[in-house]
């Protein structure tokens, strides 16, 4: 599909859907299990499947989100340029909500085949069982911190909470000291900046976070890596590395050339994909 086209993010068991008519899909993400008609299917590559058929989930093999997208798109609104879903402002999506037991989503486009359907897969990612390493850019206000505080932020290790979910992610561990009371003048939060609060416990800030903030932030979790968080249970321990912006930016650019190579592949169904 082109860009800005819908998909589906399902969570930790995912869903049970019923198709009325032919389509191609793929999923990805997380390891959930997906099976049609009761039997295991592949990720990470096109599949078809017929009117009548039901996709189902097993439960988590590695990861807890996984992604489902359909040749030709999902018929839902643009809002603000978008057709994504905005929980806490009920926005966008279907009617702005979650998806609910006996939900109709129509397609855009509906594809039942794609040429060369064979190659249109490519490897399946694995993610990290046990503990989560971060990479991990320092600032902008690293100076809200000791010094003490900001060698502990790198130098321990800590656990996911339970207050985890699209807008942020809750860090439990030992307090990371502030220089003063950890609050600042507000201003502007990036995805998977790590706002430190006065409890001393950090917060990575996620897809839906809000746009300003008036906490310290002792650093920005590298883009590459998010996914990574994004596909972790709250008990999953956690370790953050110091790393340069040249690798961060590097290491973001090798991504969006990766896209654009698939993008390439995939995108021209005209050409010996």
């Amino acid at each position: 599909n082109p860009r800005g086209e819908a998909a589906l993010e399902i969570t930790f068991m995912g869903p049970r859907m019923r198709f009325d008519q032919d389509i191609v899909i793929a999923i990805t993400g997380g390891d959930l299990s997906p099976m049609v008609q009761g039997k295991a299917v592949p990720m990470y590559q096109a599949i078809k499947i017929k009117a009548g058929e039901i996709l189902s989930f097993g439960g988590m093999k590695n990861g807890c989100r996984g992604y489902i997208a359909f040749a030709g798109g999902l018929d839902v609104p643009v809002v603000m340029g978008s057709r994504s879903t905005l929980l806490r402002n009920n926005l966008g999506g279907m009617k702005g909500r979650k998806l609910l037991q006996g939900d109709e989503i129509s397609f855009l486009a509906p594809k039942a085949d794609l040429p060369f359907m064979e190659r249109r897969k490519i490897y399946q990612e694995k993610f990290p069982e046990k503990e989560v390493v971060l990479r991990v850019v320092l600032g902008p206000q690293e100076d809200a911190f000791t010094e003490q505080g900001v060698k502990n932020f790198f130098w321990h290790s800590g656990v996911i909470s339970n207050e985890f979910d699209r807008m942020g992610c809750r860090i439990e561990c030992d307090p990371i000291e502030h220089r003063g009371d950890g609050n600042i003048n507000t201003d502007g939060i990036s995805f998977g900046s790590i706002q430190i609060p006065t409890n001393g416990k950090p917060i990575i800030m996620l897809a839906d976070r809000q746009s300003t903030g008036g906490y310290a932030k002792i650093g920005t979790v590298v883009s590459v890596d998010l996914p990574l968080l994004a596909q972790s249970m709250p008990g999953k321990r956690i370790r953050f590395v110091q790393v340069s912006l040249d690798l961060a930016q590097d290491l973001y650019i090798r991504q969006l050339n990766r896209l654009k190579e698939l993008e390439e592949k995939f995108g021209n169904t005209e050409k010996d994909v």
